[in-house]
């Protein structure tokens, strides 16, 4: 049998399980990549010219690329410090380049808009695009921020199931690189939200969030949720302690596990979507996520995830034998 990493297509996005909302609006994917080797001017060019639209310089190191079908694209240098302006930030600004990336912000599109942007990382590396693991400080990765169906506890508790009981299977199959492994982004969730999340007893969305807030309270996750019940419960998040302020509400997934590879000729970002594809498909299928959670709970009664990379050969055999790649497109049915 292929293994579950071989059976993740490469060359074309995967539509998602459930591909309208509760609304029966389409759904759609905010997507970011980061990646260095080039300026932000010719980034705004190269997508000018790959996706369309108009580039416009905005601020000092910010680029807008209007007008195109895609909708408009930001492009600018990621450092919190260039909107603080003056020359000797500025100064410094141009000083770390080498090691900030560049990053690009599409605006919702919809999952097949994904290709193109594969044609756009192939422009990109071959202007000079530099990846994840072009460098020992080059830590960038890319987001992909897909619309949530509702923001009812039935459709979110079982994404959320899904990860918990997949991430270190989707981080075994494909290993983050040591540059984002050392910054604070990309931790993997505590083992005692995963107990919770698989035992999923949850009496309404106020008690989800609790959990998540009282076991995970950071936005440094593979998977970060913050947005999404902040959307919910502007309130309740914001009352939290540990630091949680500054999160942005959004009707989102905030999924940011993917390196960005930019300059290696076998990646796509086709495939990393695709492997959140997986996490969704996986929620749809019941059956399947309560015998995940079922095995997670038996591991963990008889002492077997000292390794986690244990737990993520199971899971990741459980979810290769229920042969749920490649995707077809689905309606909302249950």
């Amino acid at each position: 049998m292929q293994s579950l990493a071989q059976m993740i297509p490469v060359d074309r996005p995967l539509p998602l399980p459930r591909t309208k909302t509760a609304e029966g609006d389409p759904r759609h994917i905010g997507v970011e990549i980061e990646l260095g080797g080039l300026d932000e001017a010719e980034v705004a060019r190269i997508v000018a010219e790959t996706c369309g639209g108009t580039p416009h310089q905005t601020a000092t190191f910010d680029w807008l690329v209007e007008g195109g079908p895609l909708g408009d694209v930001e492009v600018y240098l990621d450092t919190s410090f260039r909107k603080d302006g003056g020359t000797l930030v500025e100064t410094a600004i141009e000083t770390a380049r080498g090691v900030l990336p560049v990053e690009i912000v599409t605006a919702p599109v919809a999952p097949d808009e994904i290709a193109t942007l594969d044609t756009l990382c192939a422009a990109l590396r071959d202007a000079g695009a530099r990846g994840s693991r072009d460098g020992v400080l080059l830590g960038f990765g890319v987001h992909f921020n897909p619309q949530v169906v509702s923001t009812e506890l039935d459709d979110i508790l079982p994404t959320l199931r899904a990860f918990a009981l997949l991430e270190d299977t989707l981080r075994a199959m494909d290993p983050i690189d040591p540059s984002r492994r050392a910054q604070p982004f990309v931790d993997r969730w505590p083992k005692t939200l995963v107990d919770a999340l698989a035992e999923g007893d949850f009496a309404d969305l106020a008690a989800l969030i609790d959990c998540y807030l009282e076991n995970a309270p950071s936005r440094n996750y593979d998977l970060d949720a913050l947005p999404l019940f902040m959307e919910i419960d502007a309130e309740k998040v914001e009352a939290a302690e540990h630091g949680l302020g500054g999160v942005s509400a959004r009707p989102t997934w905030h999924y940011r596990m993917p390196d960005c590879r930019v300059d290696e000729p076998q990646w796509s970002l086709a495939y990393e979507w695709n492997r959140w594809v997986l996490v969704e498909e996986v929620a749809r299928d019941s059956a399947l996520l309560e015998s995940l959670a079922a095995e997670w709970a038996r591991h963990r009664d008889e002492g077997l995830l000292s390794r986690r990379s244990d737990w993520a050969e199971r899971a990741g055999a459980m979810v290769a034998e229920a042969g749920l790649m490649p995707s077809q497109t689905r309606d909302n049915a249950a």
